[in-house]
């Protein structure tokens, strides 16, 4: 049944779908120093944005270390108003027409009703949701200003690990009061299952440099008598896990909680095809992890040790039969329940340490202080605001909790706010995400407008007093 919020979001979809598509025009690129200006410019474009949609009081924050992020409130005018802190963020991944685009990445394409472009659905799509949205609740309900008092938070930094993520929350303490935080950064299960996601994984990453002799030698002269880097950075490697593919770290899975009845239960009630999920989302020969979980388990609740990249020696055309000097590995650790990224780093440093062989020296250099996990109560008031909202939109009375296998600032956020947090995203496994052709569907991200429109009125329908 067609909503007030969902003819709203219906006529004002054309227009909006024109400003999603400009801003993903911009190539926000936070990790590439070279894109700083687009970050800005990313930036001062969602303030317009804001400000066209309503919003009084508007900022680009530029004055700490991060990279530009933008404030927004826009106060409700009742007093006891529930208070939202809004977060996203506005940068993106690299993208390039030669890593296998079918358009240019920051040429945005709508083909059959799928907006293709770096951006489309992480994060600016999801964050776009919010400016539809906001209209569609202020034309259904007849209001001037909205029914919970409203702040924005959209850093410029997250797909750099949110390094300055403190600072920029330092910056902004005394107005970041909230009774509960919406984060939309995460998604839902597929198209046509909504979802909730109730617990995000922490992470730690690094560099692992192995350092062998002072200069590459000849591997006919001195192979099998000094220890070669590559050959020892496997080695090291190859130690992570075990048969079962269990972390082999000692003392990893200390504050790790095994998952309950309940969130078994919860996973298992997910429409999950797994020959399905392998062949498409995956595109993968088989689904392997920790033995004794399942997939989804595996994803949302356990914790991983991954090898992202690994170099060294000579790669070039023909032979150069050498030792290297130097062989490095990048490595990522997510985490889960009460693992603390100071914790993990100091273990890992430990199991490198004892696991090199003699000939060589092995470090870590860690990029930033890491992010812990994060778990909500599917009971909280707020999220059963959320599932209301989301319900509506997508017209039906099931909407299931998931978990996110990704990282993000979250458990920063919750932290310093001290604020309950829900997730209200609409991204799925098939926007290819950092990969390739992301893309989002359109019909996807109107649905994500209603749910943002009905859950301001729900979550002022339950009060402030119930967030406490």
């Amino acid at each position: 049944m067609t909503t007030l919020e969902g003819e709203a979001v219906t006529a004002g979809a054309e227009e909006w779908l024109d400003v999603l598509s400009r801003w993903i025009a911009i190539p926000s690129v936070s990790t590439d120093p070279g894109h700083r200006a687009d970050v800005r410019a990313s930036a001062e474009f969602l303030a317009t944005a804001l400000r066209d949609t309503g919003f009084p009081q508007v900022e680009v924050l530029t004055g700490g270390p991060y990279q530009p992020a933008v404030y927004a409130h826009w106060p409700s005018g009742d007093p006891d108003a529930v208070r939202v802190v809004v977060y996203g963020h506005h940068d993106v991944q690299p993208a390039a027409f030669s890593d296998g685009w079918t358009y240019e990445p920051f040429e945005p394409h709508l083909v059959d009703g799928v907006l293709h472009g770096r951006g489309a659905s992480d994060d600016k799509g999801n964050i776009a949701i919010h400016l539809l949205g906001l209209r569609a609740h202020l034309a259904a309900t007849g209001r001037s200003a909205p029914a919970v008092d409203l702040t924005f938070v959209v850093e410029g930094e997250e797909e750099s690990g949110s390094p300055h993520i403190s600072a920029l929350l330092s910056d902004l303490s005394g107005r970041l009061d909230a009774d509960v935080i919406v984060v939309s950064d995460t998604g839902i299960f597929d198209a046509e299952t909504p979802s909730l996601v109730s617990g995000m994984r922490g992470m730690v990453a690094g560099q692992l440099h192995v350092h062998g002799p002072g200069m590459d030698l000849h591997s006919g002269s001195f192979g099998g008598a000094v220890a070669n880097p590559i050959t020892e950075l496997v080695h090291i490697l190859s130690a992570l896990h075990d048969a079962d593919r269990h972390v082999a770290i000692p003392g990893f899975y200390d504050g790790v909680d095994e998952p309950s009845d309940l969130e078994r239960s919860l996973l298992a009630a997910l429409p999950f095809d797994e020959q399905a999920w392998i062949g498409g989302p995956a595109r993968s020969m088989a689904a392997v992890g920790e033995a004794g979980y399942s997939t989804l388990e595996r994803i949302g609740m356990r914790p991983t040790a991954e090898i992202n990249g690994i170099w060294g020696g000579y790669t070039g055309p023909g032979a150069k039969t050498i030792i290297p000097t130097d062989a490095y590995a990048k490595i990522s650790f997510r985490l889960v329940g009460r693992q603390e990224p100071a914790a993990i780093k100091a273990r890992v440093e430990t199991f490198v340490a004892r696991t090199a062989r003699p000939g060589i020296t092995a470090t870590m250099q860690w990029e930033g202080v890491g992010v812990r996990p994060l778990v909500v109560s599917a009971d909280h008031p707020a999220m059963q605001a959320a599932r209301a909202a989301l319900a509506a939109a997508f017209e039906t009375d099931s909407v299931l909790i998931t978990r996110e296998g990704g990282s993000g600032p979250e458990a920063e956020l919750a932290g310093t706010i001290g604020a309950p947090m829900i997730f209200v995203g609409v991204m799925t496994d098939d926007d290819q995400i950092h990969a390739p052709d992301e893309r989002a569907s359109v019909g996807l991200l109107l649905k994500g407008a209603q749910a943002v429109a009905h859950l301001w009125r729900e979550l002022a329908a339950r009060g402030r007093a119930t967030m406490v």
